[in-house]
């Protein structure tokens, strides 16, 4: 068994047992087949001092309350196998697992086993969790769609994923100093826009028309059309156009799409104000998209 991302879901098919006996992988077999188990135990947790050894099992008996265990496969000995505790730690939650494994060190060819939240205890195999950047517009602070994604990942049922925020900051966007308009404008008023090197102004308070450069979208530029009858010099906000092709897995807003989301290659794509519902679609969308193999 030696999938990556192994995270055992619900977390009572791990047993956890002290051992006393030689942490070999065939000690640990003869120490094993024969015993009974209870028919939910999947996995058994060695602990011997500092050492930990994590095994897969199967018994002769499913349905019995417990039945002899026939089969022993080692996943884990001492010298690739870390126990760690953490009591903020959901270990019901693999990107969580996957972020504890990162912090400690825990490479991909290791094994965790961690003792968390409410002292239950659960491992991660082999972690290596999924990197998929969120590109997002601040201010505000923090940027929503990187906060939203993190609250999905606290309780979805998902892969074990690793966010990785790329900001595009509005106050960056604004032309350089050899080139200051006499106003911006931007689509909505948002603290933090205090590095503009001009007064600004917000198109949802529909101010009295100026000579501004625009900081805002394709959807921004229609709704300047329609109030102002004109176009701006414009400066390019959607993180969508912004971010371009991508290799590797990416979300984003676009606030072109108003009730769906879409999945582009590398990239899905959320409304601009997508609810949690919908990131964990596009979240789930990236984890468990086909990969694409060379001919």
């Amino acid at each position: 068994m030696s999938e990556r991302n192994l995270v055992p879901l619900p977390y009572r098919r791990v047993s956890v047992q002290a051992y006393a006996g030689r942490m070999t992988a065939d000690d640990i077999r003869r120490h094993l087949l024969g015993r009974e188990a209870y028919r939910r135990t999947d996995f058994v947790v060695l602990r011997q001092d500092a050492s930990t050894a994590v095994v897969a099992i199967t018994t002769s008996d499913r349905q019995a309350l417990f039945s002899p265990i026939e089969s022993v496969e080692v996943l884990a000995l001492p010298e690739d196998c870390r126990f760690a505790e953490d009591a903020e730690t959901d270990v019901a939650n693999p990107s969580a697992l996957a972020a504890r494994a990162r912090a400690l060190g825990v490479g991909p060819r290791e094994t965790l086993v961690l003792q968390g939240r409410y002292e239950h205890v659960n491992f991660i195999h082999h972690p290596d969790a999924l990197v998929i950047r969120v590109v997002e517009v601040v201010p505000p602070e923090p940027p929503k769609l990187f906060d939203l994604a993190q609250h999905v990942l606290g309780y979805a049922d998902l892969p074990p994923i690793r966010l990785e925020l790329e900001r595009v900051d509005l106050n960056a966007l604004a032309p350089s100093a050899d080139y200051a308009p006499p106003a911006f404008l931007v689509p909505c008023r948002s603290g933090g826009l205090d590095r503009l090197p001009a007064p600004v102004y917000f198109l949802d308070q529909r101010p009295p028309r100026r000579p501004w450069t625009m900081i805002g979208c394709e959807r921004s530029l229609q709704f300047h059309r329609h109030f102002y009858g004109d176009e701006p010099p414009r400066v390019e906000l959607c993180p969508r156009q912004l971010a371009g092709s991508r290799d590797e897995p990416t979300l984003l807003k676009c606030c072109l799409l108003e009730y769906h989301l879409e999945v582009d290659g590398n990239r899905a794509v959320v409304p601009w104000g997508a609810d949690l519902k919908m990131v964990e679609q596009a979240l789930r969308a990236l984890a468990c998209r086909p990969v694409s193999t060379a001919v």
